[in-house]
C-alpha cells in the first residue's frame, strides 16, 4: 500500500471532527513549507472563521484579559 493510500484509509476511519484536525494540520504544514506565506492578518481571519463555524464562543476584550491573567498566575489590573 502506498503512503497516500495508507493516509487516506486512516483518514477515512476517523470521526469527522478528527478529520478536520488532520486537514488543519496539513494546512499548517503546507503554509510552513510554502515559500510565500499569507499575511498574518489573513491567517488570523481564517482561524477566526473556523472558530465561528465551529460554534465556539469568541472572547471579548475583558475575557481575553482574564484569560491572559490566569495564564500568567493571577489577575492584574490594566496598565500594570
Amino acid at each position: 500500500m502506498s503512503p497516500e493510500q495508507e493516509l487516506l484509509e486512516k483518514w477515512r476511519s476517523l470521526p469527522e471532527n478528527k478529520r478536520e484536525e488532520v486537514l488543519d494540520f496539513v494546512d499548517y504544514l503546507h503554509l510552513k513549507n510554502s515559500a510565500k506565506k499569507p499575511p498574518l492578518g489573513a491567517r488570523l481571519r481564517k482561524i477566526r472563521e473556523k472558530i465561528v463555524a465551529s460554534g465556539k464562543h469568541l472572547l471579548n476584550e475583558d475575557e481575553i484579559e482574564k484569560e491572559l491573567a490566569s495564564r500568567r498566575g493571577g489577575l492584574q489590573s490594566r496598565g500594570e
